[in-house]
């Protein structure tokens, strides 16, 4: 049974004329690793938190951004919500961020009693409009949340400039931003905390898992105690104290060794994972580029001033109506292509904890016209000329 697990390989198949099987949505990346490291945490006796393979995460990290910390949680929920209690968030502040976002990006501060301010969003990349944020500065706003949608970045120069005069914190949203940057500078690294995702539908996984970047040294002890329950754990691991004692309150936000050594196989082959993202997505929109110069659909905006990773495929059709009756229409050829978000200031719990700046113009109407196509680590070059394809067939009929 033991060599049953230990040589586990994913099969990834695609539906052929006659045959009924799925090209699913999402296929968690695997590089055959894994487990072999896995199977070495538990070797080493180290398999709770920041145990070797968390520490070569966190070091890789570091290394791949630049950040001054990089801190390995247990999601990316957590590691926003860590943001939070450094950024010293309190009932009755207001946090900026767009309505077209994961809930976690609001939860984080709404846990801490505070009311998000929702602005709309860019037509084109779909991210925060950095020139609405400011009027939405009121004298009780405390901090900026941008989230880099699809790993394209927003436009950071504008959104620090506005924390700086008005005396903000800025928490990146960057849980679909690794590998990816602005002007150069990697994503998550700009604001005071950045956020990563390792979710098993990310392009780097541990199945649950996230990570905090800081980028102010003096946040980094304050940080590892809210981490640790509340104590000084981390500095007597390290020998710097000989015994550690409750400093503050805190959380257990430490992630498995096991989580991080399957995290690790990936991380060491990030550049080909990348590269291989990349050729999908290209070929993508090679292939779909006559049905936008047909006007049929839009596909993704990546301005010059970013570089992304790849981390979904996206298009735009005429209405919900029309995205309803294609992902159908694909269902029944055998590829799986959902939607995304529902806006947040739509749900109850967001007209509950949070309110609406000015005009929805395009955050209701792009999301209800956006449909994602499959995209992950070992999607094929056949499997993407396929899916092409029966986006094509839809349009066609």
């Amino acid at each position: 049974m033991e060599d049953m697990w230990y040589t586990f390989r994913p099969v990834i198949r695609f539906r052929r004329k006659g045959e009924k099987t799925m090209i699913n949505f999402n296929v968690p990346p695997f590089t055959g690793k894994e487990v072999e490291y896995m199977r070495e945490a538990i070797q080493n006796q180290k398999i709770c938190g920041d145990g070797p393979f968390t520490k070569k995460c966190s070091e890789w990290i570091e290394e791949q951004t630049g950040t001054a910390k990089c801190l390995l949680t247990t999601s990316c929920t957590h590691a926003t919500e860590l943001a939070a209690l450094l950024a010293q968030i309190k009932e009755g502040d207001e946090v900026i961020l767009p309505s077209y976002t994961f809930v976690s990006t609001a939860d984080a501060f709404v846990l801490r009693g505070a009311k998000a301010v929702f602005v709309d969003i860019r037509p084109d990349t779909m991210n925060i409009d950095e020139t609405l944020i400011e009027d939405a500065v009121t004298e009780r706003t405390r901090a900026i949340a941008p989230v880099h949608y699809a790993g394209v970045g927003c436009e950071m120069d504008v959104i620090m400039d506005i924390a700086r005069r008005h005396d903000l914190m800025v928490v990146e949203d960057a849980a679909q931003g690794i590998m990816a940057s602005y002007k150069g500078k990697p994503l998550g690294t700009f604001g005071e905390f950045g956020c990563f995702s390792f979710h098993e539908t990310k392009n780097f996984s541990m199945g649950e898992g996230g990570a905090l970047l800081i980028r102010d040294e003096n946040y980094i002890e304050a940080a590892e105690i809210f981490r640790e329950k509340g104590t000084d754990r981390s500095k007597y691991y390290r020998g710097q104290i000989d015994k550690y004692r409750w400093q503050d309150y805190g959380s257990s936000y430490l992630p498995s060794d096991l989580n991080a050594a399957y995290l690790y196989a990936q991380l060491e082959l990030a550049e080909e994972i990348t590269q291989a993202r990349m050729e999908r997505w290209q070929q993508y929109w090679e292939l779909l580029t006559p049905l936008q110069e047909e006007g049929r659909i839009e596909l993704p905006c990546v301005p010059e001033s970013c570089t992304h990773n790849a981390h979904m495929f996206y298009i735009k059709t005429k209405d919900m109506e029309e995205r309803t009756r294609l992902i159908d229409f694909l269902k029944e050829r055998g590829v799986h292509a959902v939607f995304h978000y529902v806006p947040l200031h739509s749900a109850p719990a967001g007209l509950k904890y949070g309110r609406f700046h000015g005009e929805d113009k395009y955050t209701t109407k792009e999301s209800d016209r956006l449909l994602r196509l499959p995209m992950y680590y070992k999607l094929t070059a056949d499997e993407v000329e396929y899916i092409t394809e029966q986006v094509k067939a839809f349009y066609e009929g």
